[in-house]
């Protein structure tokens, strides 16, 4: 009787265990990375921002804009530093944004939509050289668009 009662008793425990296991990992699966973590964290992020930053330095469409760099007044490694803290903290990271806010960086720079797709096409290239898929790329386009009303002033410059 006593080992019955035992076995039961062992019984009962591993099942404990056994079911408090599988609500852990149930619970775990449930629970999805943040975006940073799925892109990989900040060394990942500040490897996209570096190539995105140096294709922005240089595109056509955003020079012809004689404001753009002039009027952030930024150097481009402090360009890259704030793109990157701006955008794990957008992403989930632990990095918290120490620049101005972006409606005042870009209020008196008369950002077009044609800098504005032209801004867009660069980020879009530079998650595509890396790779990021395209779940975490629509997120991060979803994120930088909802920052375009704080930078775009003007529909149209000809």
């Amino acid at each position: 009787m006593k080992s019955i009662k035992n076995f039961s008793l062992i019984f009962i425990a591993l099942t404990f265990i056994l079911l408090s296991g599988i609500s852990i990992s149930t619970a775990q699966e449930k629970v999805q990375p943040s975006l940073y973590e799925r892109l990989g964290g900040i060394h990942a992020i500040a490897t996209v921002v570096d190539d995105f930053v140096e294709r922005v330095w240089v595109n056509d469409v955003l020079n012809q804009n004689p404001k753009n760099k002039q009027a952030m007044g930024l150097e481009k490694p402090a360009l890259k530093y704030l793109a990157t803290e701006l955008l794990g903290q957008a992403t989930g990271g632990p990095q918290k944004y120490t620049g101005r806010s972006l409606k005042e960086v870009h209020k008196n720079l008369n950002i077009s939509e044609k800098e504005w797709d032209a801004f867009m096409a660069d980020l879009k290239a530079s998650l595509n050289k890396f790779k990021v898929p395209d779940k975490e790329q629509q997120e991060v386009i979803s994120i930088v668009n909802s920052t375009k009303p704080d930078i775009v002033t003007v529909s149209n410059i000809k």
